[in-house]
């Protein structure tokens, strides 16, 4: 066997554990965040990243390029955060081709409520190695930097 297909089988054998890995945690994540706030993992990533938004506020667009999600699936979890009174859509009023996701006082106290959850689940899950998960997120080995 080459070099080169010995270090390829390595990196199918990482990208399996990783893989694997997501599947256990996203599970986790979405039978507790549904227990215990009403969530799906989908719902509470669209919640944090509205959070986070200096006025939690971003257009859909911006959201979908954010999320793993497709267009498609993203407009049915807002529309769900929406029909529960978490977040609120409205036309942008520059631009009315674009549309913008809001989240409400509602919104935040259940993201509020949450975050505990899923932040235990992370660093249970994580084997304690933030370092790993943040590197894989951002493209680079552990070992890098």
């Amino acid at each position: 066997m080459s070099k080169d297909a010995a270090t390829h089988d390595d990196l199918a054998a990482a990208w399996h554990d990783l893989s694997v890995s997501y599947h256990r945690v996203l599970c986790a994540l979405d039978r507790e965040l549904q227990a215990g706030h009403g969530l799906t993992s989908s719902e509470f990533e669209v919640l944090e990243l509205l959070w986070a938004a200096s006025d939690h506020k971003r257009r859909m667009s911006d959201l979908a390029d954010n999320v793993h999600l497709s267009q498609s699936a993203l407009s049915r979890v807002v529309a769900r955060l929406e029909k529960d009174g978490l977040v609120e859509r409205s036309m942008c009023a520059n631009d009315r081709r674009s549309v913008f996701a809001e989240l409400t006082a509602e919104g935040e106290t259940r993201y509020c409520a949450a975050r505990p959850t899923q932040r235990a689940i992370l660093a249970d899950l994580s084997g304690g190695c933030p370092q790993m998960i943040r590197a894989a997120a951002s493209g680079r080995s552990a070992t890098n930097g």
